[in-house]
């Protein structure tokens, strides 16, 4: 299940941002009535759009191409699937807790995203 995203994106930049310092970067939409942009001109800014969206089989993926579970003790860890899922433990998780979470992973050979302790 290793899947990693197929398309290429363009980088999406905000139009004058490149020539005029006080522009950043971010993506803002152009609004001017005579934009070569807003009117997606061939040779001109690319424009985001619904077309740029990945494949509905890999959103909400974990960019290893797992499926991430939030785990707050032992027992969440019994749902997770060591061949699809990935672990990852939950921030309010103390430190007690987290380590037998982590021993009990190992155990399962389930990988965790967060193994600090």
């Amino acid at each position: 299940m290793n899947m990693v995203n197929p398309r290429k994106k363009p980088k999406f930049v905000r139009w004058g941002s490149t020539s005029l310092g006080k522009l950043k970067s971010a993506w803002r939409k152009p609004h001017g009535i005579h934009s070569k942009i807003r009117e997606k001109r061939k040779g001109k800014l690319k424009m985001p759009s619904v077309s740029y969206g990945a494949p509905r089989e890999l959103k909400f993926l974990h960019p290893s191409g797992f499926n991430e579970i939030i785990v707050n003790n032992l027992k969440d860890l019994e749902k997770v699937n060591a061949e699809k899922d990935v672990a990852r433990v939950a921030s309010t998780v103390g430190k007690k807790k987290r380590t037998d979470i982590l021993k009990k992973a190992e155990e399962l050979k389930i990988k965790v995203l967060n193994p600090r302790i």
